[in-house]
C-alpha cells in the first residue's frame, strides 16, 4: 500500500515463471513473507501519522523520494542499467502516475477524514476492480462463474464494510470514495503495464526504480503548486513518512522481488490477504480507531471475493499484468 504502497495487492500469475537459479537466502522465505505483510499492513497507519504533520501531497512526495532512494542504492549495488528507450520511459511515466503518484496521493487525502483501518480494507478491493476492468480492457480474458461470483461477493463485502443498510452513516463519503478510487487506480496501471511494458529487455528492478523516480518527479512538480513549505518537521510524522517510503515503497519491493523468485507469484501474492488484517489491528491498537462488527465481517467477505476472482481454471488467461506490474505497484 500500501501499495502498499503497494502499498498495497499482487495480481495473480497467468503462467509459471521461469525457475531461477537456486540461491542461498540469508533468511527463510516465511520470515521475509511475514516482514512484507507487516510492512504493507502498517503502511496505512504510517500514512495517517504522516498527515498529522504534513500535507497529503508532501507525504506522497516524501514517500516516493525515500522509496526511490532505496531502489537507486539497490540498482547501484547490482549494477543495473536504466532503460534506454524513450518509448519505455514514456510508458513508465504513465505507469508511475497510475501505480504510484495517484493512488498514494488519494490514500493520503482519504486518511484525513477516514480511519486507516477503512483505507486498508478499501485497498483490498483492487483485485475486484481488476477483474471487472480486465473483462472490458483485455480481450483474452473470459469470465467464469466462479470469478463473477467472486466479484459479486466482493461487492457485498464492500457494502457491508460501509454499512449500506444504515445509509453509510458515520462515514465520510469523500474520503471513502478517494480510497476506493486509489484501489481502482492500481488495476488501471497493471493493465496499462501489461499492454505496454512486456518484453522491454530491462530488469524488473531497473523498471521499478525508474518508475519510482518518475513518480517522484511528478510529485516534485505538484507539491510547490498545491502546498506551502512546512514550517517545521515534527519528529514522528517525519519518521513515519521516511519509513513509509524506505520500507513500504523501497525495501518491500525488494522483498517481494525475492519472494516471487524463490516461491513463485502464487505464494507471494498471498500477502494480499494479510494486509487489511494487519492494517485493522494496527489502527485499532495503536491509533485507537473504533471498529464496529460490520468492518471485520465485511473485510472477510471482500477478501473471499477477491480470492475467487483470482482463481484459475484451465485455459483461463487471468487478469495479471506483466512481471513488472506484478512486482512493483504496491504500497
Amino acid at each position: 500500500m500500501s501499495a502498499p504502497a503497494a502499498p498495497a495487492t499482487l495480481p495473480p500469475s497467468d503462467a509459471p515463471l521461469p525457475t531461477p537459479p537456486a540461491r542461498r537466502r540469508a533468511l527463510d522465505w516465511r520470515i521475509r513473507f511475514a516482514a512484507l505483510s507487516l510492512i504493507w499492513g502498517f503502511s496505512f497507519l504510517l500514512i495517517k501519522v504522516g498527515t498529522h504533520g504534513f500535507a497529503p501531497f508532501q507525504v506522497t512526495f516524501g514517500r516516493l523520494l525515500s522509496g526511490a532512494a532505496v531502489l537507486a542504492v539497490a540498482m547501484a549495488v547490482r549494477r543495473e542499467r536504466v532503460p534506454r528507450s524513450g518509448r519505455t520511459w514514456a510508458h513508465l511515466f504513465v505507469a508511475a502516475f497510475f501505480l504510484n503518484a495517484l493512488p498514494f496521493s488519494l490514500f493520503a487525502y482519504a486518511e484525513l477524514t477516514i480511519p486507516s483501518t477503512l483505507a486498508g480494507i478499501c485497498n483490498a478491493t483492487s483485485p475486484l476492480w481488476g477483474m471487472a476492468l480486465s473483462l472490458v480492457a483485455l480481450s483474452e480474458d473470459r469470465p467464469t462463474r466462479r470469478r463473477v461470483a467472486g466479484l459479486g461477493l466482493g461487492f457485498i463485502g464492500v457494502l457491508t464494510v460501509l454499512g449500506a443498510w444504515q445509509g453509510f452513516s458515520g462515514l465520510d463519503a469523500t474520503g471513502t470514495a478517494m480510497a476506493l478510487l486509489a484501489s481502482l487506480s492500481y488495476p488501471v496501471g497493471w493493465i496499462y503495464v501489461r499492454r505496454t511494458l512486456a518484453g522491454t529487455g530491462s530488469s524488473t528492478l531497473a523498471l521499478t526504480g525508474s518508475q519510482l523516480f518518475l513518480g517522484t518527479m511528478q510529485l516534485a512538480v505538484v507539491v510547490p503548486v498545491f502546498t506551502t513549505a512546512p514550517d517545521s518537521f515534527p519528529l514522528l510524522p517525519t519518521l513515519a513518512v521516511v519509513a513509509l517510503g524506505a520500507l513500504g515503497t523501497g525495501l518491500a519491493v525488494l522483498l517481494q522481488y525475492g519472494l516471487v523468485e524463490e516461491v513463485g507469484p502464487t505464494t507471494a501474492q498471498m500477502v494480499t490477504y494479510f494486509i487489511p488484517v494487519i492494517a485493522t489491528a494496527a489502527g485499532v491498537t495503536l491509533l485507537g480507531e473504533q471498529l464496529s462488527w460490520n468492518t471485520p465481517v465485511g473485510a472477510l467477505v471482500v477478501l473471499a471475493g477477491a480470492a475467487l476472482t483470482r482463481s484459475r481454471t484451465s485455459g483461463s488467461a487471468g487478469t495479471s499484468p506483466s512481471r513488472h506490474g506484478r512486482r512493483l505497484s504496491r504500497n
